[in-house]
C-alpha cells in the first residue's frame, strides 16, 4: 500500500497533515478523502483510456461517429427538438450542428418536422432506424466493458459498483451545466 492509498489506515495524501496535540479534528483533511484535484486527474485519466473501449471500432456503424452518437442519444434522452437546442446541448457550434444534421438525416437515423410554434424552423428526432442504431451501439459498449469488468477481483468489482452512484451523480451534475445557462 503506498501514502496515496486512502485504504491504508493513517495514510495521508500529498500536502496533507496529521492534527497535532490541540488541533482540532475539522481543520486537517481527512486521511480517507483523497484531494479533489488528485482524484478528478485519475478519474480523467482512467476515463479517457475507457473511452475507445466504449466507442469500439471506427466504421463498425458506418459513419457513426462520436459526436454523432452523442448527438443521437441527447434526442433520445430529450426527445425531439430544434436545431438551436441539440447545438446548446452538445456545446457546439450551430454550423457545425446543422452540418452534422444533415448527415444523421441523409442517414436516416433523424426526421425533421415542422415546428409548431415556428412553422419556419423544424424539430429533429430519432427515427426508428436512429433508435435500434442507437441501442444496438449502448448494447455493444456495455459488453465490451462488462469483458473489462469480469477480469477485476471480486473486491474492485464491489469497489466500482459502490461509486457508480457518485460517478452518475457526476454525470447528471454535467448535464445540468450543459443545459443550464446559469451553470456555465
Amino acid at each position: 500500500m503506498t501514502a496515496l492509498d486512502p485504504t491504508t489506515p493513517g495514510s495521508t495524501t500529498p500536502g496533507s497533515t496529521t492534527p497535532g496535540p490541540g488541533t482540532p479534528e475539522s481543520v486537517a483533511p481527512s486521511p480517507a478523502a483523497p484531494e479533489s484535484a488528485e482524484l478528478a486527474e485519475r478519474l480523467r485519466t482512467a476515463l479517457q483510456h475507457l473511452l475507445p473501449a466504449l466507442r469500439g471500432a471506427r466504421g463498425e456503424h458506418g459513419d457513426l461517429t462520436p459526436s454523432r452518437q452523442t448527438a443521437l442519444g441527447a434526442l433520445a434522452t430529450h426527445g425531439s427538438m430544434r436545431i438551436s437546442t441539440l447545438a446548446t446541448r452538445l456545446g457546439i457550434a450551430l454550423p457545425t450542428t446543422s452540418r452534422m444534421v444533415e448527415l444523421l438525416d441523409t442517414a436516416g437515423w433523424i426526421e425533421r418536422t415542422p415546428d409548431p410554434e415556428d412553422r419556419r424552423a423544424s424539430l429533429i428526432a430519432l427515427t426508428d432506424t436512429g433508435r435500434e442504431l442507437l441501442r444496438a451501439v449502448r448494447h455493444e459498449a456495455a459488453t465490451r466493458l462488462a469483458t473489462r469488468i469480469d477480469k477485476l477481483s471480486p473486491e474492485e468489482r464491489q469497489t466500482l459498483s459502490a461509486a457508480v452512484p457518485a460517478l452518475e451523480s457526476l454525470a447528471a451534475d454535467g448535464s445540468a451545466a450543459a443545459t443550464d445557462p446559469e451553470r456555465q
